[in-house]
Parts: structure tokens; C-alpha cells; sequence
């Protein structure tokens, strides 16, 4: 279950007797690793408290639209923003009906509708209330509308509590659980090597100070995390970050830009996808000082010899991979980006503008533009970087198998 570590999981919980189910479910999947927020309808909180499941969240429980605290903190369209799967469980009959036409008239359904997120239903009512045809008619429509976005879990088979028995069961939390961590392994790179780098360089000036920049390592981990889910053997070779290194992969780390090229050409033989996400530093001084420089007069010179180019390197190889560069532009973005893909014989290159303090550098979000041959071309707008990756490397998979 270790694909839930450290994702984040918004659930959902309308009302039923199923509610009481959701306190295990929190549970279940916070040991599994995730990071979990709950939205509940009015109707829920008759069944169960919103102080159990604060409790097991550890997050305050989000339960009213109009809530002006609450907009002014992880509001609606914040929780959308966050989440990187929507779960609602138990999903009733009325709730089902409700998001099949669109509505948005609570919290619950109004994040419904405003999430990217992919979304997993977990049905719970009356067998004859799940036999029913308006409710199967209801339930096409959201598998219509949302294709593979959209997962159904369950209903189960069973006895239920007003001692009918059939189908529309909530399933049991385990299984929920189990479900919810399938939709993160994807097994579009199943098997394959990626080597990804993140996050920035230090470069020594003296033993106290040193040549870096605002790289905060965030998209390259993400994308590290992204081919991992999708099934690759994953080596992260990371500069200088305040992340913890990810689970189930290799994580190396290093600090300056003679530091990662070593270690990148260390994965030269296995390496299928080479993916340069870091922000390595162009030049570094000529000598690195044994002391502390001290200040003796009002101005300091330095000498800067440049950088060996990796991701040149790496596309230069005797049996090359399949090598994807990232372009941080402050101007020109697409002209920059395709002239850095054609001069460094790129396979691929993602190209964003810094300028746009709120993506980037330091922020959760990001917003792309992917370029690949001669006019190849795919736009992201903007969205969480989590999902980004995600969306990243369903296209670098798509490329790869062309190649390959």
C-alpha cells in the first residue's frame, strides 16, 4: 500500500448508516501513509461526528459552503486544488443523483465539480434503491462524463442494516483502500529505468558561502514520484532540498553541479529515461577559498568558469536515453525552449516562465508548455505540480513507446 504515502486523499461522506464505516476508512488510510482531509454533508453528521473524524484526521472536518472562515482558508476550490484523489464514501443514492446533474448546492458537491482530481465512488444504500433504474441511469452518466477519472467501488453484496440483503453494501475500508492505491500505478513505464534530477546546486565560493538559486526541488520530485506510481525503477539524483526523499526508489544526494554529473553518469548503462528537472547552476568560481573570505575592502571579485552541461551529456551518451529537458524562461519561453531542444539534441523539452511568481520556483503549482520534434506540442494549464507530474509523465510514456 505504499503508493497512499504521502498522497493526498479528500474524502467525501454523505449520509447513511455506512457513514460510521468512514472513521475506519480515515484510518485505514492514514496509516497506509496519506494525508487526509474530510468534506461531509449535513445529512453525515447526523451518523457520525465531525470531532471523530478531526480526530483521526488530524485536519479540521470541512462541512459548510458558506462558511466565510473557511473560504478564507481551504476554501472550496482550495480543497479541489489539493486533493490528489477525491474519495466519497458512502455515496448515496441522493448524493449519486445530485452530482449526475451537475449540482453544486454544498460543499461536497461543489468540490466535486471543481476538482481535477480523480474520483473514486464508493455507492451505499437499499438493494432496491441500487437496483433501481434512475439510480443505475444516473450512474451511467457519471461514468460518461468522467470516463477513467471516474472509479466505482463497489457496492458490495451482503446484509444490510434494515435486514435486506443484495447488492449496495458499502464495501468494507480494506477494500476501499486497496482501490483507491491501484488508481496511483498506472504501468505505463512498467519495468522501465528513469533517472530524474531535481532541486538546485551549491556551488562553494569559500567554506561559508556559495553560488545557488530558488529551485525548491518540488516538480522534480513530483516527477520522480509520478514514474515511480507508473511502475519505473526510479533513481532521483538530488541537489540541496528541504524534501524527504521519496519511498520505493533510489535517492542520491548531492550538492554541487560536478557532484550530480557523476552521479548521472553513473546510471549511464542502465538509464532508458533521463528526466532534468534540477536548476543546475551554469558556472561555479574558479577556486574555491580553504577560509572564510574576509572583508577587507568594499568590493569582492570572483573568477566563474562554467558548468559542464549535463543534460548535454547525458543526450550525447554512445546508447542515449530517451532525454527530457526543462526550460525555466523568464522571456521567449518557446523560442528558448525549442532552440535549447534542438542544440542539445533533446527528445523532449518543458519549458514554464518563472516571471509568473505565482508558479514555479517555491509555489505548489505549475503551468507548461511541452515541446518535442519538429512542431510536436502539448500545453498544462495551470494546476497543482502532484498532478502535473502525473499528466507529464503520461505524455513522456506516450513519446517513449513511439520511440521504442
Amino acid at each position: 500500500m505504499q503508493q497512499l504515502y504521502n498522497r493526498r486523499i479528500l474524502l467525501g461522506i454523505s449520509g447513511g448508516i455506512a457513514a460510521y464505516k468512514s472513521a475506519e476508512l480515515v484510518r485505514t488510510l492514514k496509516k497506509a501513509g496519506a494525508d487526509v482531509r474530510v468534506v461531509m454533508t449535513r445529512s453525515a453528521m447526523e451518523f457520525i461526528t465531525p470531532l471523530t473524524l478531526q480526530a483521526l484526521s488530524g485536519h479540521p472536518v470541512h462541512h459548510s459552503l458558506l462558511d466565510p472562515e473557511a473560504e478564507a482558508g481551504m476554501g472550496h476550490i482550495e480543497l479541489a486544488k489539493w486533493a490528489d484523489l477525491f474519495l466519497i464514501a458512502p455515496a448515496s443514492a441522493n448524493l449519486i443523483a445530485r452530482l449526475s446533474q451537475g449540482m453544486g448546492d454544498d460543499l461536497l458537491t461543489t468540490v466535486f465539480l471543481a476538482t481535477d482530481a480523480p474520483i473514486c465512488l464508493a455507492p451505499a444504500m437499499n438493494q432496491a434503491m441500487w437496483r433501481d433504474p434512475i439510480t443505475q441511469e444516473n450512474i451511467a452518466h457519471l461514468k460518461a462524463a468522467h470516463g477513467d477519472h471516474l472509479t466505482l467501488i463497489g457496492p458490495a453484496a451482503g446484509e444490510q442494516a434494515c435486514g435486506d440483503t443484495g447488492l449496495g453494501r458499502m464495501s468494507e475500508p480494506d477494500t476501499i483502500v486497496a482501490d483507491v492505491a491501484n488508481c496511483f500505478e498506472t504501468g505505463l513505464l512498467a519495468g522501465v529505468s528513469v533517472v530524474v534530477t531535481a532541486g538546485p546546486t551549491k556551488e562553494a565560493i569559500d567554506p561559508v558561502r556559495y553560488i545557488t538559486n530558488h529551485s525548491s526541488g518540488k516538480m522534480g520530485y513530483a516527477i520522480a514520484e509520478a514514474a515511480r506510481d507508473a511502475g519505473a525503477r526510479v533513481t532521483l539524483i538530488s541537489g540541496p532540498v528541504a524534501l524527504q526523499a521519496p519511498e520505493r526508489m533510489e535517492c542520491v544526494r548531492v550538492r554541487s553541479a560536478l557532484d550530480m554529473l557523476a552521479a548521472c553518469e553513473k546510471t549511464q548503462d542502465h538509464c532508458q529515461i533521463f528526466i532534468a528537472t534540477a536548476a543546475v547552476a551554469d558556472y561555479r568560481p574558479a577556486s574555491q577559498q580553504e577560509h572564510k573570505i574576509k572583508k577587507h575592502s568594499d568590493e569582492l571579485s570572483l573568477t566563474l568558469i562554467r558548468n559542464p552541461d549535463i543534460l548535454s551529456t547525458m543526450a550525447a551518451a554512445e546508447q542515449p536515453p530517451f532525454t527530457v529537458g526543462f526550460a525555466a524562461e523568464t522571456q521567449d519561453v518557446e523560442h528558448y525552449a525549442r532552440d535549447k531542444l534542438t542544440r542539445k539534441k533533446l527528445n523532449m523539452i518543458v519549458a514554464n516562465d518563472v516571471s509568473d511568481r505565482s508558479i514555479g520556483f517555491h509555489s505548489d503549482d505549475n503551468a507548461v508548455k511541452v515541446f518535442w520534434g519538429e512542431d510536436g506540442r502539448r500545453d498544462f494549464e495551470l494546476m497543482n505540480k502532484r498532478r502535473l507530474a502525473v499528466r507529464l509523465i503520461e505524455l513522456i510514456a506516450e513519446k517513449y513507446q513511439e520511440e521504442h
